[in-house]
């Protein structure tokens, strides 16, 4: 049941977007989503990548993110760079999510969707529900197609037992992203699993 729900708002949204959305070219994957590296000094790539932070050696997943050139300018500064790329690997290597918290705050950064995100996903690592939506809505208040965000808030939603909300960030994530990225199927393959059920990211 759940399956047919999401094919069908994933339909709905994908109608909706061939009927006001002007024709663009396909997007390239590559770059560095999560402020990994792209070609000419552009950490970010193209208009919506998939890859590490700066530099990392990890091979996850991280950000997918409409060029915003004002936020991403950001990781040209090395220090900033740096302080995230270490952030990142507190969280996802060492999983210490209160010093994670602390590293991305002390970037000085907090409206970049990237370090937002981050935050909001420690804290609801940590249990705290009420933070960790604080800190979503604040990445997507910066960029509202920040798909990661869009992804992490929608587990978040499941979390709390709001399945139709996860459903319709499941459909914005489908509107920027299509159907075929992880992101998508991340929150997919959670929304179909029973209510009740233990979530591993």
């Amino acid at each position: 049941m759940t399956h047919s729900v999401i094919r069908l708002a994933t339909l709905a949204v994908f109608l909706a977007g061939l009927t006001s959305a002007p024709i663009v070219p396909a997007l390239a994957a590559g770059g560095g989503g999560g402020g990994g590296g792209g070609g000419g000094g552009d950490p970010y790539g193209s208009a919506y990548t998939t890859t590490p932070p700066p530099n990392s050696n990890a091979t996850r997943t991280t950000h997918r993110v409409k060029k915003k050139p004002d936020k991403q300018s950001l990781f040209e500064d090395p220090a900033f760079a740096k302080g995230y790329r270490a952030a990142y690997a507190t969280i996802y290597d060492r999983n210490d999510y209160a010093d994670a918290i602390e590293q991305l705050k002390a970037l000085g950064h907090d409206d970049h969707p990237n370090v937002a995100n981050l935050i909001g996903y420690s804290y609801r690592k940590l249990g705290d529900y009420k933070l960790s939506q604080v800190w979503y809505e604040r990445a997507l208040k910066s960029d509202p197609n920040h798909v990661l965000t869009w992804n992490y808030y929608g587990l978040w939603q499941i979390e709390q037992g709001n399945r139709d909300q996860a459903l319709y960030h499941l459909t914005r994530i489908a509107a920027i992203c299509g159907t075929d990225c992880a992101e998508y199927r991340s929150l997919a393959e959670a929304l179909e699993k029973p209510p009740g059920t233990g979530l591993v990211y």
